[in-house]
């Protein structure tokens, strides 16, 4: 059942009043603040055990909102806007000059989107004719509602499990659609260098070129080279807590065999047949296409980190520009995950 009415107002309130709040949205679900409130946004932070120079991106509920956000904004963004909002494209653009340094982690930069979820926009347009919270900014700090480096929430359950009471209010809005994060895209280089694609989503570079005629540049992963920090950018991300390792599909089956050869239980993640030799009882098996497995992924990962066995395998995902936001996803799952979670050391 989606949510009433009275569960919007009530979030409303409870925004306003600087709480927390969670809701769904296209991609995973949010874990939300007022962003132009300090004190609320250092509650997420403190919630999901977030470094402090980690940014947030603002959520906002159109484009007409987005000059209270930022300044300079060149017309690649407005077209982008008018081609994929609402929807899962976050834009970095030069911060104007009312938006908070903890939004930001301390950067000059702020990351910007309207996500297209009913209820996310339910919730943003009722945020807005409510006052739209300190300043009238509208704006709703919404990073995925889980505890930091961990997998996305894609469920309210999710939600539930991993932040309890920490969280106000959760509000469901069922199973989300596209099932990984936006894509994010730098627009505040100089004039004449190309925009950066700061992380991969179900919105494609191509996309991007035919609505503003150049190709994004893909950043390099940890690169020091002057690009904005932003979500999700971290080499340990959207990682269970047990270990987890990627494994080419020929080699899934050997693998397995060592591992039960060895006394040890593992569990598979794939999107092809398994061979009838493989024995398992924890296998999932995905769509083999990058949407259907994007939407399924996050649950997946969650299901089988709750079943006590001692290494996730998964199946490697075809190397094509259609897979890239997913094998983004999976690299980074697999170089955080079984470690501790150490906001102060993943830091860098």
């Amino acid at each position: 059942m989606p949510p009433e009415q009275a569960d919007i107002d009530r979030a409303v309130a409870l925004l306003q009043a600087g709480e927390l709040v969670a809701f769904p949205t296209e991609t995973v679900y949010g874990l939300a603040a007022d962003a132009a409130n300090p004190l609320a946004v250092r509650r997420i932070f403190a919630a999901k055990g977030r470094p402090a120079d980690h940014p947030l991106i603002v959520h906002l509920a159109g484009g007409g909102c987005l000059d209270r956000w930022a300044r300079d904004i060149p017309a690649s963004a407005w077209e982008l806007a008018e081609a994929f909002w609402p929807g899962p494209l976050t834009l970095i653009l030069k911060r104007a000059g009312a938006v908070p340094t903890a939004v930001t982690g301390g950067q000059d930069s702020v990351g910007v989107r309207v996500p297209a979820h009913p209820v996310a926009l339910a919730l943003l347009r009722a945020y807005a004719e409510a006052g739209g919270g300190l300043g009238g900014m509208c704006g709703l700090a919404a990073p995925s509602a889980n505890r930091f480096g961990r997998i996305s929430p894609t469920d309210a359950a999710h939600v539930r499990e991993e932040l309890g009471n920490s969280v106000s209010l959760v509000l469901d809005g069922g199973r989300c659609q596209v099932g990984i994060e936006s894509t994010i895209l730098d627009l505040t280089r100089d004039d004449g260098e190309p925009p950066r694609l700061l992380r991969p989503g179900r919105v494609t570079p191509e996309q991007i070129a035919a609505v503003i005629g150049v190709l994004p540049e893909t950043a390099t992963p940890q690169a020091d080279d002057g690009a904005p920090r932003v979500s999700g950018s971290l080499a340990a991300h959207y990682a269970p807590a047990t270990p987890l390792r990627l494994v080419a599909s020929a080699r899934l089956a050997g693998l397995v065999d060592e591992l039960r050869q060895a006394g040890r239980r593992s569990a598979i993640l794939c999107h092809s047949e398994l061979p009838g030799g493989v024995a398992t009882p924890a296998v999932r098996k995905l769509a083999a296409d990058p949407r259907g497995y994007a939407r399924a992924l996050y649950a997946a990962l969650r299901e089988l980190d709750q079943m006590a066995v001692d290494l996730i395998v998964v199946e490697d995902v075809p190397a094509t520009r259609a897979w890239a936001a997913v094998a983004d996803r999976l690299r980074r799952a697999a170089v955080g995950a079984g470690q501790k979670q150490d906001p102060a050391r993943s830091r860098h």
